[in-house]
C-alpha cells in the first residue's frame, strides 16, 4: 500500500473547457492522466488529491468527473481549490458521491483522515501576505483559511501518529518563498512532515517551493509539473 499525490486536474467531462488553450502541454492530458494512473496505482493505495479536480460549476455537473476518477484504482482524497466551484457541504458531498456508487471518494473537509500511522489533513489555503496587490480582503480569507488548517490539525491530535502530512491547494508561502507565513507556522507547530500543494501552471512552476526546509518537506503536485503522473510519497 502507498501513498500518491496529484492535483489540478481540471476534469471537463460535463462541461466544454479544454485545457490545451493552456499549452500543447495539456493536449489529451485526461488520457494521459488515466494511463499513468493505471500503470502506477494500485486498487489498495491512496491518493492525495488537492483541488481544482473538475470545472462543474454546480456538484450535480460533476457526474462525470467523478465518474472517471472512482473507476480509476486507489482511495482517492479530494480537498478544495479555488476552482471548485462545485464545492458543498461535507455531508451533500458525502450523500452525492453515495448515492452515486462512488465509494473510493473521501473529501478532506475541516477534518483529518488516517493512512496507516500516517495522518493526513489540510485545507484550500489562500495568497499570502507579500504578494503582489494582496488586499484586506485577501487577509481576511487568509485568515480563515490558517483557522481551517489549524482546526484539521488539531483533530490529529488524537489519533496515535508518526508523522502528519498537510495537502493544500495554494502554496503555503508567497511568490518570494518567503518561510514565515502562517501556514508554515503552523506546520513547524504541529510537526508536519510533508506539504504537498498545487495552484501553479506554466509559468508559475518558477516559484516552486520544494525540498525539506526545519524538517518540512515540500512538494508541487500540480498535475502539469508532474508530467499527468501521480508523484508516489511513501510506500
Amino acid at each position: 500500500m502507498a501513498l500518491y499525490a496529484i492535483s489540478d486536474l481540471h476534469l471537463s467531462l460535463s462541461i466544454d473547457k479544454p485545457m490545451d488553450v493552456f499549452g500543447s502541454k495539456w493536449q489529451y492530458y485526461m488520457d494521459r492522466i488515466r494511463t499513468n494512473w493505471m500503470q502506477e496505482v494500485k486498487e489498495e493505495d491512496y491518493i492525495l488529491m488537492p483541488g481544482d479536480i473538475s470545472w462543474a460549476t454546480y456538484l450535480e455537473q460533476s457526474y462525470k468527473d467523478f465518474e472517471y476518477i472512482n473507476n480509476l484504482p486507489g482511495i482517492k482524497i479530494i480537498s478544495k481549490g479555488n476552482h471548485d466551484y462545485w464545492w458543498s457541504t461535507a455531508s451533500k458531498l458525502n450523500q452525492y458521491m453515495k448515492n452515486n456508487n462512488f465509494n473510493n471518494i473521501i473529501f478532506l473537509h475541516n477534518n483529518c483522515i488516517c493512512y496507516k500511522d500516517i495522518v493526513i489533513c489540510g485545507t484550500r489555503g489562500w495568497n499570502c501576505p507579500g504578494d503582489e496587490n494582496f488586499t484586506q480582503q485577501d487577509q481576511k480569507i487568509y485568515l480563515r483559511e490558517l483557522q481551517r488548517l489549524e482546526l484539521s490539525l488539531r483533530q490529529s491530535m488524537q489519533y496515535e501518529h508518526k508523522a502528519i502530512i498537510v495537502a493544500l491547494h495554494y502554496p503555503p508561502v508567497n511568490k518570494n518563498k518567503d518561510m514565515n507565513s502562517g501556514f508554515v507556522e503552523l506546520l513547524k507547530k504541529y510537526k508536519v512532515s510533508i506539504c504537498v500543494y498545487g495552484h501553479l501552471h506554466g509559468e508559475l512552476h518558477k516559484n516552486v517551493l520544494e525540498g525539506e526546509y526545519e524538517g518540512i518537506r515540500y512538494y508541487l503536485v500540480s498535475c502539469d509539473y508532474l508530467n499527468f503522473k501521480p508523484l508516489k510519497l511513501m510506500e
